[in-house]
């Protein structure tokens, strides 16, 4: 099926990353950055070379695209999706993406920070690349392979499927958001425009692997207010909203509870913004677990440690708000199985065993999911992300291709004549 064909991935995803698409979770704009539209209107560009005539952007920088159905069978509506942004966590412009062909199993240094090195050692994944082609940013960025290697997978699968006529298929929607990275990625989507029953976002990383959990998501802002007065004569009068917010942050827990102290199923509470004068200090918090339910919970543990530090400043007070982000996927799938049995019939059929991974994180699809549009989410082999020692296999990229060839021929061999 794939022997004789010439994958376009990776020069697709060479070009796509060169793109700088940082999303700003500053910005109230949407997107959040204007930038982020110069790649949606490439890919628009090249959908219409291909001859997908059916390829838009609409305002707030979403590509949606179709390929036609070319079956007479009554297939679900697929749709393929990825995010155009890069996180604001490393820097994504001026990015020089470096080819190491056939990986021999050694450190990769970095050529514009040679105190930047990709060892083996640090990423064990990189062993099972020997004889692969590594891709990898110069060392002064990210690489953007989150998620440009999901786009450039999608765009292959779109090419494959519009040059190999006779593999039938349902209609496929593509879909590419904006402001993944800082949340904000299906705030502005059309559903109805999209017209999809069901989708898979291209986000994972591991050869193989199948998501279909995510964690559950929750965002805790809690804002102290001190009393300010002149510093000169501020004795039994000022009350300092810094110092208020510092105790409260120091009763975090050091050994658990935390990113950096916990892993496999375990959820966590993250502070990841203070700002703030001695008059009033804001501290926002992301909040993780896979069981919904303990989201409160910890939430509660938050606002006893607040209530503490309110204790210790008589005069302080302090504001507690919570805001839903997204939830566990799972609580959605698990009512549709033939979402994952088809994906990792696709997995197995491009020669893969199944990996089956929970995230511990979130993707578009877990909104999705509970929007109505039920999206697990599969491999691109996307690794190291958000840092500069991200990197990509071109092998495992070309096999994301081949699933998602695959699974849309599977949509449309198991639907009614």
């Amino acid at each position: 099926m794939f022997d004789n064909y010439s994958f376009t991935v990776q020069e697709k995803f060479l070009r796509y990353v060169q793109i700088d698409t940082q999303s700003d979770p500053q910005s109230k704009t949407s997107p959040s950055t204007e930038k982020q539209k110069t790649l949606s209107r490439l890919l628009v560009q090249e959908l219409h070379t291909m001859g997908i005539a059916e390829a838009t952007m609409d305002q707030y920088g979403y590509v949606y695209a179709t390929i036609p159905a070319n079956t007479s069978k009554k297939v679900p509506v697929i749709c393929f999706c990825s995010h155009i942004d890069t996180a604001p966590d490393c820097s994504g412009s001026g990015v020089k993406p470096i080819v190491h062909t056939n990986y021999d199993g050694t450190d990769i240094i970095l050529p514009d920070d040679p105190e930047q090195v990709i060892s083996p050692a640090d990423h064990p994944y990189l062993r099972k690349k020997i004889g692969e082609d590594i891709i990898t940013a110069s060392g002064a960025t990210l690489l953007g392979a989150d998620d440009k290697a999901g786009i450039a997978v999608i765009m292959d699968m779109a090419h494959y499927l519009i040059t190999h006529p006779e593999l039938k298929h349902g209609a496929i929607r593509i879909l590419f958001t904006t402001d993944e990275e800082i949340g904000r990625g299906v705030d502005n989507i059309d559903l109805q425009k999209l017209g999809a029953d069901f989708g898979y976002t291209l986000d994972a990383g591991e050869r193989g692997v199948y998501e279909d959990e995510t964690f559950s998501a929750d965002g805790v802002t809690i804002t102290f207010h001190g009393v300010s007065a002149h510093p000169g004569y501020a004795k039994d009068k000022l009350v300092n909203a810094i110092k208020v917010a510092s105790a409260f942050i120091d009763s975090l827990p050091k050994d658990e509870l935390s990113p950096e102290t916990t892993e496999d199923r375990y959820g966590f509470v993250h502070p990841v913004h203070v700002e703030g004068i001695a008059e009033k200090v804001t501290v926002q918090f992301i909040i993780r677990d896979f069981v919904t339910a303990r989201l409160a919970a910890y939430e509660n543990y938050l606002r006893d440690k607040m209530e503490d530090a309110l204790n210790r400043f008589p005069g302080a007070k302090a504001e507690f708000v919570v805001k839903g982000q997204y939830r566990n996927m799972k609580e959605v799938l698990d009512q549709y199985p033939q979402v994952s049995a088809y994906a990792r019939e696709a997995i197995q059929r491009a020669g893969m065993s199944v990996i089956d991974m929970s995230a511990r994180g979130g993707t578009d699809g877990s909104r999705l999911s509970f929007m109505g549009l039920p999206c697990p989410n599969l491999f691109t082999g996307e690794m190291a992300f958000h840092g500069k020692h991200e990197y990509v296999s071109v092998q495992d990229m070309q096999k994301s291709v081949e699933t998602i060839v695959h699974l849309a021929a599977i949509w449309e061999e198991k639907a009614e004549g």
